[in-house]
């Protein structure tokens, strides 16, 4: 009985860690105003992308996985939602008029990204 009791708590701990307490450490930021995340085993790669404000910039999804909840890519803050092709790359055009961290997941949220829009340096700055 104990050894049910414990694998519960065990699922029950990774559920709430990958739902509310993961974050990815890998963060892209735009070069050329194209980043590029592959879609795969229940992720985005990578999970955080970073873009300047004020430019427009391609966001190249590529869905490897075959699962139907990878199937969209929904950025509530920005009222998008676009469907992924299987194998086939997919152009998200985003210009955020403000900075700030914005979400985008799956439409069952449990893909997860972050898109983080930061203020550019000017070059007097650096």
């Amino acid at each position: 009985m104990w050894i049910i009791n414990t694998l519960g708590l065990l699922l029950i701990a990774a559920i709430v860690w990958w739902f509310w307490l993961y974050k990815p450490r890998d963060v892209a930021t735009s070069a050329g105003g194209v980043v590029e995340i592959v879609v795969e085993n229940g992720v985005y790669v990578p999970a955080r992308v970073e873009i300047p404000l004020g430019r427009p910039t391609t966001l190249r999804f590529l869905r490897k996985d075959s699962s139907p909840c990878a199937a969209t890519v929904v950025f509530s803050e920005f009222d998008i939602s676009e469907e992924l092709p299987a194998n086939r790359p997919k152009d998200v055009v985003v210009n955020p008029g403000r900075t700030g961290s914005f979400p985008f997941t799956c439409q069952m949220q449990m893909y997860r990204g972050e898109l983080r829009v930061v203020e550019q340096k000017s070059n007097l700055e650096e």
